[in-house]
């Protein structure tokens, strides 16, 4: 197969998925993971390459999403959805907490007995954290994302091989029942499904409005989620029964 041809199947795989793992683009393309480095060598104004994952070139600056913007909406139902999942969090934990406006809201309600250990890679988590008492933060670190608070990096998804995370609070701006689970920012993307691949249990932590919404980066099918929490979930949770129903 041509290059010329390799990168625009490639594009093409890309647009439909929104992000692609190198391996998965070279088993696609019948060639090497190398050859496909140099194709995206070639094509930095198609492409972008992060930790073994190819996300479309300036799909992270072409976001309208404003972590200061979204703060306010749904703030209550945001609060109750961060604190029903807060819930589940026990006092000797490992546990990643997503970037984003509701997760946030658990912090608050974490325990604050026995040595509570909590992973990030959004500095308004990581602020919050590194406040309280018996907690041990680890930030992930790299490239700063000043729209959603965030950092992204090849070491950063290094770093996450070599934790272990009993529970996994992911934030999306998006669940849609047939297109699954998507966010505003194709950066974030590789650490959420990174995320994914080592824990233990992951649970979404969305408010309502989310709901039936498709954002562009889409990072997991609904099933990969044991639990959905929303502020329904103060109530009994019918609204995330509802969904996983489609």
């Amino acid at each position: 197969m041509k290059k010329s041809e390799r990168i625009r199947q490639l594009d093409e795989r890309l647009r439909a998925a929104g992000v692609l793992h190198l391996r998965d683009a070279a088993e696609h393309l019948g060639v090497s993971e190398m050859t496909v480095r140099r194709d995206l060598a070639s094509s930095a104004h198609l492409f972008s390459y992060l930790g073994g994952y190819i996300l479309p070139a300036g799909g992270e600056r072409a976001t309208t999403y404003r972590l200061d913007a979204e703060a306010d909406a749904h703030a209550e139902a945001k609060r109750l959805a961060g604190r029903a999942a807060a819930r589940l969090v026990e006092p000797d934990d490992t546990v990643f907490i997503d970037c984003g406006t509701t997760t946030p809201a658990m912090i608050e309600h974490l325990p604050t007995t026995g040595r509570l250990t909590v992973i990030t890679y959004a500095m308004n988590i990581a602020a919050r954290v590194a406040m309280r008492p018996n907690t041990s933060l680890i930030l992930l670190g790299g490239l700063f994302h000043a729209s959603s608070q965030t950092f992204s990096s090849e070491e950063a998804l290094r770093s996450l091989e070599r934790v272990g995370i009993g529970k996994a609070f992911l934030s999306a701006g998006g669940v849609h029942a047939q297109n699954g689970v998507t966010c505003s920012n194709f950066h974030e993307v590789p650490v959420k499904q990174a995320v994914l691949a080592r824990a233990g249990t992951a649970y979404l932590v969305i408010d309502s409005s989310k709901i039936e919404k498709i954002k562009p980066a889409y990072f997991a099918d609904i099933s990969a989620f044991a639990r959905i929490f929303t502020e329904m979930d103060e109530a009994d949770g019918r609204e995330a029964e509802a969904l996983r129903a489609g």
